[in-house]
C-alpha cells in the first residue's frame, strides 16, 4: 500500500469528518492543505499535523490520527 498524502486523507474522510478540511475551517485556523505534515505510525495509523495561525502568528498546532481502517480522524 502506498503512503497516503494529506489529499488522500481529505478524500477518505469526506464523509466521516467533512468539516475538518473544509475551506472555511482551514481559513479560520490560518491553514492551507500544504501546511499539513503526514507521517505513518507503526500501528498503521497516520499522524497529521499543521500549525494554527491567528493574525499571522502560530499559536498552536492541530494534531490528529487518521485511521485507514475506519477512515476516521481520532
Amino acid at each position: 500500500m502506498k503512503r497516503l498524502t494529506i489529499y488522500d486523507i481529505k478524500r477518505l474522510t469526506a464523509e466521516t469528518s467533512p468539516k475538518y478540511f473544509d475551506r472555511g475551517t482551514l481559513k479560520f485556523f490560518g491553514q492551507r492543505m500544504s501546511d499539513f505534515k503526514v507521517s505513518k505510525c507503526d500501528d498503521g495509523r497516520y499522524f497529521i499535523s499543521a500549525p494554527v495561525r491567528m493574525h499571522g502568528k502560530q499559536v498552536s498546532t492541530s494534531e490528529r490520527f487518521f485511521n485507514p481502517v475506519t477512515n476516521t480522524l481520532e
